[in-house]
């Protein structure tokens, strides 16, 4: 069973903080991103256009307020030399959690959104 599929949503004085920071069509998925990150991990597949999808595993340090920084590291196929390094303020990155949630729920698949990447592969 996937992570995502067992989620349970976070409190609300978990989440209360956060709402600001969303639009109305992310707020319901908001629960369930905060409790997803209070894990602090990751397993998922990045999807590949006309290829396999690559295995990874994405982890970070976990914090409160949603103006910290959160450094989000993944490691590609296991190997060290495929890993990277973000570092984002929280409400950013449980934005990008309410994609991967939101894309889970449509496709079945575990992946960030291709904006994640962007970022990570420091390509903005």
């Amino acid at each position: 069973m996937s992570t995502i599929e067992a989620l349970k949503p976070a409190g609300k004085a978990a989440v209360v903080i956060y709402m600001p920071y969303y639009g109305k069509n992310k707020q319901s998925w908001l629960p369930y991103a905060i409790s997803l990150y209070s894990q602090g991990a990751l397993e998922g597949n990045r999807e590949v256009q006309g290829g396999e999808a690559i295995p990874f595993v994405a982890s970070w340090y976990v914090s409160k307020l949603p103006s910290e920084l959160t450094r989000c590291r993944l490691q590609f196929d296991g190997q060290a030399e495929l890993s990277y390094e973000v570092t984002l303020s929280n409400s950013e990155f449980i934005d990008y959690l309410i994609d991967v949630i939101m894309n889970f729920k449509s496709s079945h698949f575990t992946d960030f959104p291709r904006s994640f990447y962007r970022k990570l592969l420091r390509f903005e």
